[in-house]
């Protein structure tokens, strides 16, 4: 039994929210007395109200989840239901049969709810490497920066954000809706990973360039291939970068390479004769290479600085991750 599935109610209602909700959705249930109250609660409520705020919630009906683990979740609420209870609950038994019916796939959808009372939806690949890339899912790093994107929007407001390593562009399309961005640049090198950024900037009803029906209050959004051991000054000039970010990019030292030489080309591109504003976001999983990229942003000639920690309280991290996020002045 994988472990999800033998997780006390915390931990699972903990686990949906990482895959599918954000936790905005579920903090009406007080955490620490759930479990007790499942077990002696004489009636179902409880449960239904669960189950009306992930899988029957309108967002997860609309772009519903991953097969496989709604089936894991609702045969773990079925079990908590049947510890307690002789008869048995026919809304979970029913959302159980809806999704036994439905084919597996190797897409998913997770959606995120904003403060603004927006949403974020992203179709993401069930599996953590697909396609020869870990760019098809979202990693905390990601949250982390448009946690903190969410808090100062005035960053972003009116100007041109160029995002290098976009993934499943979570990041992104919460600045695209909440920070008023003039234009957004998603980017990435893998084709797949293009498609499926593109496919989640139009599922999220952005438009892409040059479709002369795009809203007017929207930013100009595009998605453009960049390979950064390629790219040009003069192609990256064309962005016209106001700022700059990525999350979740420091994962081996030839990619730290790599991302220290397309700062270092990013540092030409200078508009009033400013250079564009860097933020970096990352989880710190091995500090060796976290120090291999300071390192590396000094041999450059590129200074930094950390940008005070926020609290996480917006998105659902993994436990126990540390993150971080550095402010480059190139």
């Amino acid at each position: 039994m994988a472990p999800e599935e033998s997780a006390g109610t915390e931990r699972l209602l903990r686990s949906f929210e990482r895959r599918f909700l954000a936790a905005r959705a579920l903090r009406s249930f007080p955490w620490q007395s759930l479990e007790e109250k499942l077990r002696n609660s004489s009636d179902s409520e409880l449960l239904l109200g669960i189950l009306q705020k992930t899988l029957k919630h309108p967002l997860c009906v609309k772009h519903p989840p991953a097969v496989k683990y709604a089936r894991c979740f609702l045969s773990e609420l079925i079990k908590k239901h049947e510890g307690v209870h002789p008869e048995p609950l026919d809304e979970l038994y029913e959302a159980l049969a809806e999704v036994l019916t439905t084919p597996e796939s190797t897409q998913g959808h997770r959606s995120y709810l904003l403060p603004s009372g927006d949403s974020v939806t992203l179709s993401e690949s069930t599996a953590i490497v697909s396609h020869g890339t870990t760019g098809l899912v979202t990693w905390d790093a990601a949250l982390y920066l448009a946690e903190w994107a969410l808090e100062s929007p005035a960053a972003f407001a009116d100007r041109t954000v160029l995002e290098l390593g976009s993934g499943a562009g979570l990041t992104g399309l919460a600045i695209c809706k909440t920070c008023r961005p003039r234009a957004y640049i998603f980017s990435d090198c893998h084709s797949r990973v293009l498609e499926q950024l593109r496919g989640n900037v139009l599922l999220n009803g952005l438009s892409l360039e040059p479709d002369i029906t795009a809203n007017s209050e929207s930013p100009r959004v595009t998605v453009a291939h960049l390979d950064w051991d390629v790219v040009t000054v003069p192609q990256l000039s064309a962005f016209h970068p106001d700022i700059v970010i990525a999350a979740d990019v420091l994962y081996c030292p030839e990619i730290i390479l790599s991302l220290v030489g397309v700062l270092r080309r990013l540092s030409a591109c200078r508009r009033d004769q400013r250079a564009p504003d860097v933020y970096v976001a990352f989880t710190i999983r091995n500090p060796d290479t976290c120090r291999l990229f300071t390192t590396e942003l000094g041999r450059a000639g590129i200074r930094w600085e950390a940008v005070p920690p926020h609290g996480r309280q917006l998105f659902p991290y993994e436990e126990h991750s540390e993150m971080a996020i550095l402010q480059l002045m190139l």
